[in-house]
Order: structure tokens, then sequence, then C-alpha cells
């Protein structure tokens, strides 16, 4: 299993230019950006839109990387982004699937059939053309390169250590430290989107 903090810590060194969109593992991402003003942090969006966003906006901006940081819970809400992202297929978008078999958000309740399903073969079969599961992070140090240089869609499962939150939600720190205005501003900006 793959701390999802020192995997960040890794990815920032392949960064590059990339759009970054942390999803549910963001708090950790917002402590290691060094480009903030390219990072898309949605906060706590509805599950299951994570990958739909990240998505179109590698649609909206092909000139652009898009990296996703998306989690299992957030992808069983909305299995079929895959197949609709497979179909189109963004040559810019990379989708890191972090794993840790439960919903670390709401207690670390256990996603049902977490051990079984092959989220890699999902995605296989969906049609993303590069599929990668990686359980370790020396796996992980040695891919990422090659990952981050081939053509996308390239969907990549990686099984993580869960961080269970049970403070309840209106109790919780802020990892999100701009407004979703700030966010819009601040990309469009940098990537003179109108």
């Amino acid at each position: 299993m793959i701390d999802t903090l020192e995997m960040l810590k890794i990815f920032k060194n392949h960064r590059g230019n990339s759009v970054v969109i942390p999803g549910r593992g963001g708090k950790h991402w917002v402590t290691l950006t060094d480009n903030q003003s390219r990072d898309v942090p949605l906060g706590d969006p509805a599950m299951g839109g994570h990958a739909s966003y990240a998505f179109g906006l590698a649609l909206a901006i092909p000139n652009e990387t898009v990296v996703l940081f998306d989690s299992e819970g957030d992808l069983l809400m909305n299995t079929g982004a895959l197949a609709t992202i497979a179909d189109l297929a963004p040559k810019n978008f990379y989708h890191f699937l972090l794993d840790n078999e439960c919903y670390a958000t709401t207690g670390g309740q256990p996603v049902p059939n977490a051990q079984k399903v092959d989220y890699t073969g999902l995605a296989k079969s969906m049609g993303y053309g590069s599929t990668y599961f990686i359980d370790n992070l020396e796996d992980f140090d040695q891919k990422i390169a090659e990952i981050l240089n081939q053509e996308g869609p390239v969907f990549i499962h990686l099984k993580i250590n869960p961080e269970i939150e049970n403070v309840p939600i209106n109790q919780r720190v802020r990892w999100q430290n701009r407004t979703w205005d700030q966010v819009l501003s601040d990309i469009k900006s940098e990537l003179s989107v109108k």
C-alpha cells in the first residue's frame, strides 16, 4: 500500500506544468503544490463528479496536461464516466485512482466488494488505451515518468493506505484555502480561458 503524501511528493517532481485536480486527497496536495494557480481543487463536491469534471476540463484545454487524483468511492458513483472518457479519448488526460478500500471522508465505511473490484480491468474494458496497477511507492517512482510521457487517456490504479476522518464535516479544518471564485479566476487567467 502507498502513502498518499509520499506518492504526491514523487508526482510533484514530474508535474511540469500540468493542471492538477486533487480530488478527495487534496488536503495533501495543497500543502505540496508549487503552482496553485494551475490547481483546481473542487473541495468535496457530490461523489461521482471528479472524473466528469476533469474530463470536461481536459476537452476544454486540449493543449494542457490534466491530472486527476480520483477516489474509488467517487468513481463507483459514476463508473459510466470511464466509457465516455475512453470514447472521446482526450490525449492530455491522466486519471489516477486512489483506492483505499473505504469511504475515508465519511468515517471509513468499507467500499462494497473493495478487494475484488478490478478498476484497472474496468478502465481497460471501457476503452482506456493504457492502464496501470501500482501498489507500492517504489513501482510508482519507477513508472511515473513513463506514465506521463504517453498519450492519454491513461488510467492508474493506486492502492493507498486509508486516512479515515471521524471528525464531523462541519468541524473539520478546511484544506481548500481558496473560494471557488478564486479557483476559477486563477485557472482562467493562467490558461487564458474565457
